[in-house]
């Protein structure tokens, strides 16, 4: 049996979508701008909020989880949930940026800033 040729068309397809993504890529990640601080909401009411430039650890929702800033980004090193998916989730450090724990009922994100993007889901 003999390989599928491919065809011009399919190349150009191929690109065009890279292309796109490419594009897309730099408007919404690229175009963010670094956050000023951590705005922490434990079962959707803020409950702390702590400057990207005050490198600490922070007991978060009563131990549960602890926030670590330093150089200015933010991220869960320890959560006392069964996944630790939030853990998992990285560094933040950009206008919008989130951290959710849904056992613990608790997202940190990132605000402030220069030209902080305007979000319509939450307002």
């Amino acid at each position: 049996m003999k390989p599928a040729k491919v065809k011009r068309g399919d190349l150009l397809l191929i690109l065009f979508f890279l292309l796109l993504a490419a594009g897309l890529y730099v408007l919404l990640i690229r175009g963010q701008d670094a956050g000023a601080e951590v705005v922490v909401k434990v079962n959707g009411q803020e409950t702390a909020r702590y400057s990207l430039t005050a490198d600490g650890e922070y007991p978060l929702n009563g131990g549960s989880n602890i926030l670590v800033i330093g150089g200015g980004e933010a991220w869960l090193r320890d959560a006392n949930c069964p996944d630790k998916l939030c853990v998992r989730q990285g560094k933040i450090h950009l206008n919008g940026q989130t951290i959710t724990c849904l056992p613990n009922k608790l997202t940190v994100t990132v605000t402030g800033g220069e030209d902080a993007p305007v979000d319509i889901i939450s307002g």
